[in-house]
């Protein structure tokens, strides 16, 4: 079947809402601070678009003079803009790869350094801070897990989560390999459910955005799954220059399963522990 093509009269126009979308993430650096220039541009259309839904708009222009003048509607967009999709355990396999392969790595260490970075709303940080409790690790390991949406790290902070949501975690946790009962770590008030504190001790909340911010010195392990998706060639190379200035020698670097290190100039310097799982080991040469 023929694909069919964009019709030559409606170029232009399309055009034109490219460029006011460049003037829009302009605005939002140049006033804010916020650097989306090198973010997907799909990923970035299709968040500002759905935030003119919101607000019944039917000009980018329009927006854009509004992020101007409007600082809870600037920030709004700014939140679109970040990556807040996460679930505890999410990719059960991947935490099965971790107990069985990583593990044992992070044992050899006699203090850990553990990034999260863009941690969003911080389950699969406690989805560690659960797997190092069961390993025997946690009270030797400080777990740094930053963002730049200031909303988002707010709710890690407080470990609120929907109990409809904390039944779906449970279900990812045991397929994930776990064998505790799962509410040993959280306490249930009414129909939610809060994080134990025991857990909460060894992390700390960060702003921190990849875009622009330097690197963290000398971790052992780095996660940094599913954001690179969002960004464009320049910048991932840009942000895994700073992951791998952050790990140590011999430190582990964990993507999304639709990320990996081919084709960046760091490729040659991992090893692969697990191309499934997107799992890497920084070469000690």
């Amino acid at each position: 079947m023929k694909k069919e093509s964009t019709p030559v009269s409606e170029i232009p126009n399309l055009e034109k809402e490219d460029k006011a979308i460049e003037e829009l993430i302009l605005s939002l650096f140049d006033i804010y601070g916020y650097d989306f220039r090198n973010y997907s541009k799909a990923h970035v259309k299709r968040r500002v678009l759905n935030r003119m839904r919101l607000l019944y708009m039917d000009s980018i222009d329009e927006l854009n003079q509004l992020v101007v003048t409007e600082t809870e509607i600037a920030y709004q967009l700014i939140g679109d803009l970040s990556i807040t999709v996460t679930e505890m355990f999410r990719d059960p396999e991947f935490y099965v790869t971790i107990r069985k392969e990583i593990i044992p790595l992070l044992k050899t260490w006699s203090y850990l350094r553990i990034w999260h970075a863009g941690c969003s709303t911080g389950e699969e940080v406690y989805s560690m801070a659960i797997l190092l409790k069961e390993a025997g690790l946690l009270n030797r390991t400080q777990i740094y897990a930053t963002d730049f949406n200031q909303e988002a790290l707010k709710r890690a902070d407080d470990g609120i989560y929907a109990f409809k949501d904390i039944q779906k975690y449970a279900v990812n946790y045991r397929t994930a390999g776990g064998e505790d009962e799962f509410s040993k770590y959280y306490s249930a008030q009414y129909d939610s459910a809060i994080i134990n504190k025991e857990l909460k001790e060894r992390i700390v909340w960060a702003d921190h955005n990849l875009v622009t911010d330097s690197d963290f010195a000398e971790v052992h392990l780095v996660f940094c799954r599913n954001v690179l998706i969002y960004f464009n060639r320049e910048l991932q190379n840009r942000v895994h220059e700073t992951l791998f200035k952050s790990l140590v020698r011999g430190g582990v670097l964990c993507l999304g399963n639709k990320e990996n290190i081919r084709f960046t100039e760091y490729e040659n310097h991992y090893d692969v522990i697990s191309n499934k799982h997107r799992i890497y080991k920084k070469k000690y040469s």
